[in-house]
């Protein structure tokens, strides 16, 4: 945990800049490497009867951290997807609980 999903992104962009972005999310957050899991998400967003593009959206779901390390989080993201290419990023985070997370049958 934490757990990236990346909407109205180009998967093979996304894999370009998997390592880097991991690298960095690791420094701020203190997280060890293999706890961060992206996902590419392929949406289809509709507006007024067609098939609209959209800006990044990035949903980071993780048990809370402070609001300067979410900043941080938040900023490392859209930093890495503008340098891919995109102009506009949205990011939501989804705080998780630890009693309602379970790994193998039991809650953090």
């Amino acid at each position: 945990m934490p757990l990236l999903r990346f909407k109205s992104v180009d998967q093979q962009k996304l894999i370009k800049i998997s390592t880097d972005l991991v690298d960095d999310l690791v420094e701020i957050v203190g997280s060890p490497r293999d706890y961060f899991s992206l996902e590419h998400v392929d949406a289809t967003f509709i507006m007024d009867g067609a098939v609209v593009k959209t800006n990044p959206l990035v949903e980071v779901a993780w048990f809370a951290r402070t609001q300067e390390v979410q900043d941080k989080v938040a900023q490392c993201i859209t930093k890495h997807l503008i340098g891919a290419g995109y102009l506009s990023v949205d990011v939501y985070f989804v705080k998780l609980k630890r009693e309602r997370y379970y790994e193998n049958g039991e809650h953090f």
